[in-house]
């Protein structure tokens, strides 16, 4: 059995970041012989958004230059590529676009705690399948209290700046490594895998990595 460890950089707001962790899980069921050990990075994809968010149709067509209908056409796909995963997204085309930093800060927090994968895949439902704020003090709270975290540390974070310079050092790291969207999975420290690939893509490339790996340690 080959152990990998995967480095996932993504952005809360991201639907192809959930829809990609569905794909990753997909694959990684279907190889008999590869496991995975999944870390958790961030992304900021909207860093200049107000605090309260924005329209999303507004944002999306003032970012890529699209009319309005072109960005519901799109929202629509990519609904249907998540439900198609099994993945809750029935208040995706109601969210609105957020500054994730602060969410990030809080993330940080559950990391050092060892619960940051079950908190990204809480608010990943938050967002995505209620529309909900993944910034707000009241939801992170809840989650992070659901997890065994203290709620009151969580609000002393977003009452402070604590993890702020953490979390942007770290998204610098990764856009100094080339990483300029998301979702974006480095394997083993050194293949990088861009997009929410395919499953059957996604797992013939952990395969081929698995057995280079077993070759290295072999040799």
């Amino acid at each position: 059995m080959t152990v990998l460890r995967i480095d996932l950089v993504s952005d809360i707001v991201c639907p192809w970041c959930a829809i990609g962790l569905a794909h990753l899980e997909q694959a990684v069921a279907g190889l008999d012989d590869v496991e995975t050990e999944l870390h958790w990075h961030p992304f900021l994809l909207n860093p200049d958004i107000e605090a309260g968010g924005r329209d999303m149709t507004q944002h999306l067509s003032q970012k890529y230059g699209k009319t309005a209908e072109e960005v519901a056409a799109s929202q629509q796909q990519i609904v249907a590529a998540a439900q198609a995963c099994g993945l809750n997204f029935d208040g995706a085309l109601k969210r609105r676009s957020y500054n994730t930093f602060d969410a990030h800060r809080v993330l940080h927090h559950a990391r050092e705690a060892g619960v940051d994968d079950a908190f990204n895949r809480a608010l990943f439902e938050a967002y995505f399948g209620h529309a909900k704020d993944p910034t707000d003090p009241a939801l992170l709270g809840r989650i992070g209290a659901d997890l065994g975290l203290d709620r009151q540390d969580i609000e002393a974070i977003l009452a402070s700046d604590r993890h702020a310079q953490a979390v942007r050092d770290e998204v610098a790291r990764f856009q100094q490594m080339g990483i300029s969207a998301v979702p974006s999975f480095i394997v083993a420290d050194t293949y990088l895998i861009s997009g929410a690939q395919p499953p059957a893509a996604l797992a013939d490339s952990l395969s081929r990595i698995a057995d280079e790996q077993g070759d290295a340690a072999a040799s």
